[in-house]
């Protein structure tokens, strides 16, 4: 189930009276780039549950048996270098080792400019945060529903925005029937030019 051109997670963290956290999203990739589907890795990385990027070796999305996850998106910007260090490894680099959120946040810093313009969401048990590389920063997120697409986190991009009013109702009546947040991601509306956001490509592939 796609939605074109664009990767998208809608976040609910500590939002749910039965689960921690929830991520919603898809992943936007060319049809060619092979991948393995969600699997245990093998080791030393047999701690966690990931698909698997074949090309580069990363991942997208991953959880780890320790009740930590992560997930990571580009940040579109035309002019930005695309060359460096995949950034499918800072999902296998976190989920494979023992550090915190905050602590991998916290020994990343140094090294984020090593990778082309990232968005990367890093839970544990306890914390959620966001670190981004375009531009540099790092935020815990507060406990509530967050949107994080190819542009900075919460920004209120038109799809982006659709998933996370979505996922707010669904966590607020407790539902917990995935059917609605499937039929969300599954939405084909397209949001007016006016609404669209201003990242530096063509209006059809914005």
């Amino acid at each position: 189930m796609t939605i074109g051109g664009m990767c998208l997670v809608a976040l609910a963290w500590k939002a749910h009276p039965r689960w921690r956290l929830l991520l919603v999203g898809n992943r936007d990739e060319f049809h060619e780039r092979p991948t393995a589907a969600l699997a245990s890795w093998a080791a030393p990385a047999d701690n966690m549950l990931a698909g698997r990027d074949l090309r580069s070796g990363g991942s997208w999305v991953g959880l780890g048996r320790d009740g930590r996850a992560a997930v990571v998106t580009n940040v579109r910007d035309p002019l930005a270098t695309a060359s460096g260090r995949s950034r499918g490894h800072l999902i296998a680099d976190y989920l494979s080792g023992s550090l915190s959120a905050t602590a991998y946040g916290n020994a990343l810093a140094g090294a984020a400019h090593e990778f082309p313009p990232f968005n990367l969401l890093l839970c544990d048990a306890d914390r959620c945060e966001h670190l981004s590389n375009h531009p540099p920063l790092a935020r815990r997120l507060a406990a509530g529903i967050h949107g994080m697409s190819n542009g900075p986190l919460d920004a209120p991009w038109p799809k982006t925005a659709a998933l996370t009013r979505v996922l707010h109702r669904w966590c607020a009546s407790g539902e917990e029937d995935l059917q609605p947040l499937w039929a969300a991601l599954g939405n084909p509306a397209i949001a007016p030019d006016a609404a669209l956001p201003q990242t530096g490509v063509d209006l059809p592939t914005e």
